[in-house]
């Protein structure tokens, strides 16, 4: 070391035989302490000088060797004191406790060979498909592995080699000077875009990327219950990654059709079915189709249920909510849901003479020639009317 110089050992506070973890422990400690930044006292910045300058002897096995045998350590190295050749990721370091890059250890090159990101596409579906499952080809376009160069981008017969801008490391060091001195940066290498390598002989096909696009079939299970939004995941059948690397995931994100006569509300099918008034009032027995009837085909099972019998009451009002268990859409978990059926009573109009008698003998014998009426108050304000739309 120069003469007058301090000890480097002494600076930092470490053993002679301390080794290069416990000399940048020490450093990144007393780094914290002394850094101008931090600390703007002119003594706490001629400290941080010497302490840099003790790590930077320390931290460099020739320099530190020099310094043992009582020689310079800066001997052939050029001189300028403090900072000369010193890298500002080292203090980078001390502050956020990693490598920033430089001599002791950089990012190095960034790799070719990368995942490829996930794929989306949306299918539509028919109700009786969301409910009872089915099996759907689809057609994707993404990019695959390219069968030319096998994903590594060179022509056949070639293969990538050094780049010699960077010496294969992918990155170069930039140095600038500062009142701390000389100030080296690594940033990624523009010759060969940081990879370490060049590509002298790109694929034809690929144009060096190990991948095309291409048009493909896929069939996807699409699950029993599922809802509008659903997404199905297909693993490993999204884009293949740069280089070659391993696909990402294909998700299906699913449309479900409206259907001309039920809609869903969570496992429950809804519908609505009118019937005439003598109906509604003497009652009786109507045939309506379950879901399963849209799935009917040659090779449906004769064990589906196509149909289902609702028994419409005596006296059935208008607006009466009918549930009939079990023939819902199946739940993902179990379980199914029930179909809900709206009996709308419909007046009869367009009476013809007979008709009309007829009628009023009816209301004759009911007392209902001239009805009253039944009003009721409406006591409900705009919120308590709220409350009971909510509360049906």
């Amino acid at each position: 070391m120069r003469a007058g110089a301090l000890d480097p050992y002494e600076l930092l506070g470490v053993d002679r035989d301390a080794d290069d973890a416990a000399i940048k422990k020490a450093y990144r400690s007393l780094a914290r302490q002394y850094h101008p930044d931090v600390n703007p006292d002119p003594e706490a910045q001629e400290r941080f000088k010497e302490i840099s300058h003790a790590y930077e002897i320390l931290s460099d096995p020739q320099k530190r060797a020099a310094f043992d045998r009582g020689g310079d350590p800066f001997s052939g190295v050029g001189s300028g004191g403090f900072g000369a050749g010193f890298s500002f990721t080292d203090i980078m370091d001390a502050f956020f406790g990693g490598q920033a890059g430089g001599a002791a250890g950089g990012r190095g090159p960034r790799p070719r060979v990368r995942r490829g990101q996930d794929a989306l596409i949306r299918v539509e579906i028919s109700l009786a498909e969301a409910a009872f499952g089915v099996n759907r080809e689809i057609k994707v376009d993404t990019a695959v592995l390219c069968e030319t160069c096998s994903g590594s981008g060179a022509a056949p017969g070639s293969r990538p080699v050094a780049c010699e801008t960077c010496r294969g490391a992918g990155e170069v060091a930039h140095v600038q000077r500062s009142f701390l001195g000389e100030i080296r940066t690594l940033r990624p290498c523009a010759a060969c875009r940081g990879f370490g390598t060049i590509i002298p002989e790109p694929c034809r096909d690929c144009g060096g990327e190990g991948r095309v696009r291409s048009r493909r079939s896929l069939t996807v299970k699409i699950p029993a219950g599922v809802d509008n939004g659903t997404r199905v995941q297909l693993s490993g059948q999204g884009e293949v990654g740069p280089g070659g690397g391993p696909a990402g995931d294909l998700y299906v994100e699913l449309q479900v059709a409206r259907h001309p006569v039920f809609t869903r509300q969570g496992n429950d099918l809804h519908c609505t079915v009118t019937v005439p008034m003598t109906a509604a009032a003497l009652g009786t027995v109507l045939t309506l189709p379950t879901l399963e009837a849209d799935l009917v085909s040659e090779t449906s099972s004769p064990d589906m249920v196509t149909s289902f019998d609702l028994e419409v009451r005596p006296g059935t009002q208008s607006g009466t909510d009918q549930a009939i268990k079990g023939y819902g859409v199946p739940g993902l978990r179990g379980g199914r849901g029930d179909v809900v059926v709206t009996v709308l009573v419909e007046t009869p109009t367009g009476l013809d003479a007979e008709q009309e008698t007829l009628l009023n003998q009816l209301a004759d014998l009911r007392g209902e020639q001239h009805p009253s009426g039944q009003l009721r108050a409406s006591s409900k304000g705009f919120f308590g009317r709220l409350r009971d739309a909510f509360d049906h």
